[in-house]
């Protein structure tokens, strides 16, 4: 639908008469856009944006009229809100998008703001990199990191645990509240045997790590990352490299932690000294320890009142990746949440030799 069939075309449809007696009352909002140049972004190249919106709430009528917007229909104060919000972002330089559209949709189905989240104040990095969450998931994630000593970050692949930790780790070196940062992981074969690697000790881990070094690319670029390990201000290391050590006044961040044992959680835990901040990662529906005793398992509950503290649990409304992703972990969940079949006795008797 172009943007001259959805303009009111006389003063009678801006302002409709009243229902007749005893018609169903709908619900209506109008939104005035403070500045008229602003439309082009709210409503999208070929008023892409206002096509999704009125597919997402088909039994709203939404009709524009120089830089007013008024709405109409059983859902008019959600898509109001959804507008007021647009306005926000783009009137704070925030350039809506497929991606920004589609988590905006999702926030104001969850009674969110999305503003609050993707306008917020974002971690600023030296160079000019500057990282924002994408999600509420997001947003709540790196307040607690901010607030907390410890803060366990859960949830499946692609919510940005990792990285925002990376991230969060690499703005508190840039602002000397940390003399380094210590990378480290659990160096468990995600059910491949990848048999004798050449190379030193180190070498032979490297693969294992691989993810934390491409995170800290993202934040301070190679030069930058090779610059830091040079001069030991990052570390990255195996879990087991951590035994025996105190960190004092460094950002540490546990990746994969659902594969560490509970022994190991408790070696890592204990590992902390003054002045430091430790983040956890870690998703629990992909545990490739050995014997499945992962160190992530009823971790709450023990360490439940301690101050300084928090868990964040991400889920699939938090990943950031491909669309799809979210909707393959949606997939999962519901398949993990079914019951296991029971086995059929016939069959199992007509196998029986």
């Amino acid at each position: 639908m172009t943007e001259t069939n959805r303009a009111l075309t006389d003063e009678a449809q801006a302002s409709p008469s009243p229902p007749p007696s005893g018609a169903a009352v709908e619900d209506a909002r109008r939104v005035s856009v403070p500045d008229t140049h602003l439309m082009g972004s709210l409503l999208g190249p070929g008023d892409e944006w206002l096509d999704t919106i009125e597919a997402a709430f088909p039994a709203s009528r939404i009709v524009v009229r120089g830089n007013e917007i008024a709405i109409s229909g059983p859902d008019a104060q959600r898509v109001g809100d959804l507008f007021n919000e647009l306005v926000t972002l783009v009137s704070s330089g925030i350039r809506i998008d497929v991606d920004v559209l589609r988590r905006s949709l999702d926030m104001i189905d969850q009674n969110e703001q999305p503003s609050a989240v993707l306008a917020s104040d974002a971690i600023r990095l030296s160079g000019g990199a500057n990282v924002r969450p994408k999600t509420a998931g997001q947003r709540r994630y790196i307040d607690a990191i901010g607030a907390n000593i410890i803060t366990f970050g859960l949830g499946p692949a692609g919510t940005g645990k990792s990285w925002l930790a990376v991230a969060m780790a690499a703005q508190a070196l840039q602002r000397k509240q940390v003399e380094r940062i210590v990378l480290t992981r659990p160096a468990v074969e995600a059910g491949e045997r990848l048999g004798f690697l050449p190379g030193d000790l180190m070498a032979k881990v490297d693969p294992y790590l691989r993810p934390l070094y491409d995170a800290l690319y993202d934040m301070v670029g190679a030069e930058g990352a090779a610059r830091l390990l040079e001069r030991g201000a990052v570390e990255v290391a195996p879990l087991a490299f951590m035994r025996g050590r105190t960190l004092n006044r460094s950002f540490i961040i546990l990746d994969e932690a659902q594969n560490t044992t509970p022994e190991q959680m408790k070696m890592f835990l204990t590992r902390i000294g003054f002045g430091s901040r430790v983040v956890v990662t870690g998703d629990t529906t992909q545990v490739d320890v050995q014997g499945g005793r992962s160190g992530l398992d009823g971790i709450e509950d023990v360490l439940s009142g301690i101050e300084g503290l928090a868990f964040v649990r991400l889920d699939r409304r938090d990943v950031v990746r491909h669309r799809i992703v979210a909707d393959i972990v949606s997939a999962y969940e519901r398949n993990d949440s079914r019951p296991a079949a029971q086995p059929n006795p016939e069959r199992a008797e007509r196998s029986t030799p």
